[in-house]
């Protein structure tokens, strides 16, 4: 079972705390799984807020954290968490002694090195300095001067082999590197954006401030040496869930949200007392009423109580539609943070200098672009646009669903749906995670089963999500999942089941697997993903969604829906 970290979440307090640790001082905390498992050391800075620190309580923390222990619990991995001076994480990193870190920024020469997963967060660098230094339009700018970065970091990395003019003061944290500035020592220090904002508040050192826009704009995210990329592949798999089910975003929102807590405002102020003074002209409006007439009175009640009834019935709608769009947000925000960061550089690369690289190409042989090969980097291009084609598409589809539920219309669904296509359908999608999860998977498709009426995409969306959560309860690829499709004449319900012989789900928590967002400990049985979301859809087919569960035996999950009297599948 992973433990979940306990104590004070206060940022600024723990930041002030432990801002004094040493250089030399290590920290671990393990997440236990299965006790038979491998133990990942996972490798982080211990003076880097808010992406990792040491809390008040002398444990891991920060977004980097969280998002770790979480893919930890979703995968059902175990790890252990070491921090230390960014320099001697490297250092080990390097040697082997550290398998994954959880949070570097990615650039060309670290791609010759390391593997990267996708990245969990875009980091911007700035450069500060002490209030009435010059403006920095660009690292160009930085030639002559003395420059403090971090040693080891991304931009110690940059500025040793792209800025040799720039005379470079190495410090082990951001932290150290603001200090020395404010103090009055050396030009500038590069540091990373929020961090540098972060610290500069927390120290409250007033006289430095950015000498520059953000720059940037890098890649951060999970690397392991390579060679490793099987590791890496499961950080990736769990990140990639963490993000389609929303939990990323939230972690990504409680700790990189907006840097200042917003204080009582004028207007705010201004806000209240036109609300108590309205509240004051109601209640003697209301006696005055009260005294001409009864009925007018009762009147107003009522316009009161339909007036309520509004309001609550709008609350539960927006509600509903917080819950959905929690869940929505970061599928919005993906594919346009894609072809925001792709577009603008393959339509420079691809249609501005298409002819001058292939005449270069062909006169000179291949060279790098963009760090690959161009003779790559050219059959590459086309994919990129397809991909971010793909993604618009993505984007249009999420945005009708949330107009549709906005607008209150029921869903379409009047299709004439064929069972065992939808299931067969769903296998393929997910046959990857059928191969890793097990040895021993089996399917039996019911002859000549009728029809029902529906929508066959939310349908197969509901089996995916079973399939999956029969996956995650799986403790070995010996253990079999078994599909099966069938029709219950007396009922007249088309029936699908799903059994694994997985860890099961706890009586306690069988009540449960409807609530949104409820998901049960990975030991457990790890189904529960995704699960309102499935029932809801159930629903509104009018069928049923039945869970029969013994503890390390097995889970069994019945989906039935009302068959389409008079109909056959093909």
């Amino acid at each position: 079972m992973i433990r979940k970290l306990t104590g004070c979440r206060d940022v600024w307090g723990a930041w002030m705390r432990w801002i004094g640790v040493g250089l030399s001082f290590f920290c671990t905390f393990s997440v236990m799984a299965a006790p038979d498992s491998q133990v990942i050391i996972v490798g982080a800075d211990h003076n880097y807020p808010p992406y990792e620190f040491i809390n008040e309580d002398g444990e891991p923390d920060g977004y980097n954290t969280e998002l770790t222990l979480a893919i930890a619990e979703l995968m059902g991995i175990r790890i252990e968490i070491k921090m230390g001076a960014w320099d001697e994480i490297r250092r080990q990193f390097d040697q082997g002694e550290i398998d994954i870190v959880q949070g570097m920024i990615q650039s060309s020469a670290r791609q010759a090195r390391y593997s990267f997963s996708p990245p969990h967060a875009i980091v911007h660098q700035s450069v500060f300095a002490r209030k009435g230094s010059p403006f920095v339009a660009s690292l160009e700018d930085l030639a002559g001067k003395s420059v403090i970065v971090q040693r080891s970091g991304a931009m110690h990395d940059y500025l040793s082999h792209q800025q040799p003019g720039a005379n470079l003061i190495l410090v082990d944290s951001h932290a150290d590197g603001l200090r020395l500035l404010a103090s009055g020592q050396h030009d500038y220090a590069l540091v990373a954006n929020l961090p540098g904002l972060y610290t500069g508040k927390a120290l409250e050192l007033s006289n430095i401030i950015p000498a520059g826009k953000p720059f940037g704009a890098q890649h951060y995210g999970y690397a392991v040496q390579k060679g490793h990329e099987d590791l890496l592949a499961q950080f990736s798999e769990g990140l990639a869930i963490l993000k389609n089910t929303g939990r990323q975003q939230a972690i990504y929102d409680k700790w990189l949200g907006p840097l200042e807590a917003p204080g009582i405002s004028w207007k705010k102020l201004g806000m209240a007392a036109a609300t108590v003074s309205a509240l004051l002209l109601l209640v003697l409006g209301g006696i005055m009423i009260w005294n001409r007439a009864l009925s007018r009175e009762v009147a107003r009640q009522t316009k009161a109580q339909q007036l309520q009834q509004q309001q609550l019935i709008q609350a539960d709608k927006m509600t509903s539609l917080g819950i959905l769009v929690s869940g929505m947000a970061h599928e919005i925000n993906n594919p346009s943070s894609l072809l925001l960061l792709n577009l603008p550089i393959l339509k420079e690369a691809y249609q501005d200098a298409e002819d001058i690289l292939d005449a270069h190409y062909q006169q000179y042989g291949d060279f790098t672009l963009g760090g690959l090969a161009y003779s790559r980097m050219r059959d590459e291009i086309p994919s990129m646009l397809d991909d971010m084609q793909a993604g618009t598409q993505r984007i249009r589809r999420i945005v009708d669903d949330l107009r549709d539920f906005a607008r209150q219309e029921p869903s379409a669904l009047n299709e004439v749906v064929d069972l065992n296509q939808v299931t067969a359908a769903a296998i393929r999608l997910v046959d990857s995670t059928l191969s890793a999860s097990t040895h021993h998977f089996s399917v039996e498709y019911g002859d000549q089963l009728p029809c029902f009426e529906g929508n066959g995409q939310r349908i197969e969306q509901v089996i995916i999500n079973l399939i999956i959560n029969a996956c995650q309860a799986l403790t070995s690829q010996q253990q079999s999942i078994r599909v099966m499709t069938g029709f219950n004449p007396t009922d007249n319900l088309l029936i699908l089941e799903i059994c694994d012989q997985g860890q099961g789900i706890d009586p306690e928590h069988l009540p449960h697997l409807s609530d949104p967002f409820f998901t049960t400990k990975r030991e457990l049985g790890g189904t529960g993903l995704g699960l309102s979301i499935s029932f809801s859809i159930v629903s509104e087919h009018g069928g049923t969604l039945k869970y029969d569960s013994r503890l390390q035996q097995g889970t069994c999950v019945t989906l039935s829906l009302p068959a389409l009297k008079g109909t056959t599948a093909s």
